[in-house]
């Protein structure tokens, strides 16, 4: 079990698939950050003075994160602030739920996703992908390791 969990082919799968899903994510709410503003609102969690530092941060965040995990730098920090971030948003979707709201997550600003269980266990897999790299930043296949052999 550990040689298939040590694959690098296995490795770049689980970064490319969380990268690019934050970097996906990212790049409609910085176009839009207004509307990313409002997303947050609905879930009701932060004051308002907070809506607007959190809708211009937070895609820039993704999506440097989702690019480093791509391109294979810094794994390990990276794999944590995505997984950090995933909890987050699961526990924000929990939250919502809790309270009956009928709200989109706000992942994806093109298409609607509606908080539920299935948005729960999308961002479930993903995590787990983010505890993956985490766990097994395989150094092979990345930016890192290119650049150090050509010192």
């Amino acid at each position: 079990m550990r040689k298939v969990l040590e694959n690098p082919l296995l490795s770049l799968i689980a970064r490319v698939v969380v990268g690019w899903l934050f970097i996906y994510a990212a790049v409609g709410k910085i176009a839009n950050p207004a509307d990313f503003a409002e997303d947050i609102n609905n879930y009701q969690l932060l004051p308002d003075f907070m809506l607007n530092i959190v809708a211009l941060t937070m895609p820039w965040i993704e999506i440097l994160c989702g690019l480093f995990l791509v391109v294979g730098f810094r794994l390990k920090a990276n794999a944590l602030i995505a997984g950090g971030l995933l909890l987050i948003f699961n526990l924000a979707v929990l939250y919502a739920m809790s309270l009956g709201l009928n709200i989109d997550c706000g992942c994806f600003s093109e298409r609607a996703s509606m908080i539920g269980w299935a948005k729960f266990g999308e961002n479930m897999v993903t995590l787990f992908l983010a505890i993956y790299v985490f766990l097994y930043p395989i150094k092979q296949l990345t930016l890192e390791k290119f650049a150090l052999s050509e010192a």
